[in-house]
């Protein structure tokens, strides 16, 4: 497997509504490994495919801690089919927006549904903090980030700063 490049925005295949995977083949399975192995190294707790440039419905997340075993969940085609009344608010960031954080509001508790790396449908309840990563990550298949849950004001001055980095990274 490999480890995948990921996309900084403001590319704007983070903006892109995602298709959905028809069948979950060997491609897909092989994409959801590189997906794990390039998320453990970046680190962080959740990728969507369309941030090393797939645009297809694929997430991988893993909350574990660093003192416990990694328990990855990956998930093709997956949708929230129910979220709680009950709100709560984590500060966010984004392996997309590097170094960039700000506080979103999200249903605590959500029940879902999803393709396994088998094919399988999973039915699956999350809340706390693994309900907001999956939230977040299914934005991300949607064409949303994080920073468009805040301010316009915030939003445009971690896109501006996220603008300067890019371009330094061209510059080279």
């Amino acid at each position: 497997m490999a480890i995948l490049d990921i996309v900084i925005a403001p590319d704007p295949v983070l903006k892109v509504v995602c298709e959905p995977v028809k069948e979950v083949n060997d491609e897909i399975r092989e994409l959801l490994t590189s997906m794990l192995e390039t998320m453990y190294k970046a680190p962080g707790i959740g990728l969507a495919a369309c941030q090393v440039g797939v645009t297809k419905r694929v997430i991988v997340v893993d909350v574990s801690d660093d003192k416990e075993e990694n328990q990855p969940y990956c998930m093709v085609n997956p949708e929230i089919t129910w979220e709680s009344d009950e709100y709560s608010v984590y500060q966010e960031g984004c392996l997309s927006l590097p170094e960039q954080y700000a506080d979103v509001e999200r249903p605590t508790a959500i029940k879902m549904t999803y393709l396994d790396e088998a094919g399988k449908k999973i039915e699956l309840e999350a809340d706390g903090l693994l309900a907001t990563c999956i939230q977040h990550e299914i934005d991300h298949l949607d064409g949303v980030l994080f920073v468009d849950h805040i301010s316009k004001l915030k939003r445009g001055m971690i896109m501006k700063k996220l603008k300067k980095v890019v371009a330094a990274k061209e510059a080279g």
